[in-house]
């Protein structure tokens, strides 16, 4: 299994999602984000980014979490990471990011769902499903030439997508944020998420591998 670290920055939603125990199990530990840039990563596989951590705190580990993917490790990003001040920065490689307005309320418009997955035969889709990864997203990304896109939205763009082209390593990013609508107690398709998510990012085929079953996921 590897070995996960996590990023804390000291919310309620997070440490109520990071020490779940069908959750926590999944991770070697946890790292506070203001001591995250001098600490590092030493030790771990893997580095988990939920959504909504202090952006400018989280803007000094920038180098941190490039070296893991420089030295074949992974990198998670949970929700719009790469976004300070409203404006993209230059935040991981191959990271390009759009911000889009939020349609909270799409499933009592009558709106048809604003996620679709693709490549049914990857390792992701044996663990979840689309229902499981849908509410909503704040904006998409862009995915570098040689990335697989997994989860897109209906209008265009990457909703989660996993790049070992750029760098040595992994990156998986997504513009769900199932961190924080589990440890608010709001949103049960966000439980069903982590319950598949953190057990793949954990020890599942995390490749940016085309699988041979392609097409959209029923």
């Amino acid at each position: 299994m590897r070995r996960l670290a996590a990023l804390y920055g000291g919310s309620a939603p997070h440490h109520r999602a990071l020490t779940e125990p069908k959750y926590a199990r999944w991770l070697a530990g946890a790292v506070y984000l203001p001591e995250a840039p001098d600490a590092g990563f030493e030790g771990y596989d893997g580095v988990l980014v939920p959504e909504r951590l202090h952006a400018p705190t989280l803007a000094r580990c920038r180098d941190r979490l490039a070296e893991v993917l420089a030295r074949g490790g992974m990198v998670v990003l949970f929700g719009d990471q790469p976004v300070y001040g409203g404006q993209p920065a230059g935040w991981l490689p191959g990271v390009r990011w759009e911000h889009r307005p939020t349609n909270f309320w799409w499933w009592l418009e009558g709106a048809p769902s604003p996620i679709a997955g693709h490549h049914p035969g990857h390792d992701l889709w044996r663990r979840t499903s689309v229902e499981a990864v849908t509410w909503h997203y704040h904006g998409v990304f862009e995915p570098p030439e040689g990335a697989l896109t997994l989860i897109s939205a209906t209008e265009g763009g990457a909703v989660l997508y996993v790049d070992q082209a750029s760098t040595p390593g992994t990156l998986v990013a997504t513009a769900l944020d199932p961190m924080s609508h589990f440890g608010s107690y709001f949103m049960p398709a966000a439980e069903r998420c982590l319950d598949a998510f953190l057990p793949w990012l954990a020890e599942g085929d995390v490749s940016a591998a085309v699988p041979d079953a392609q097409g959209a996921v029923s």
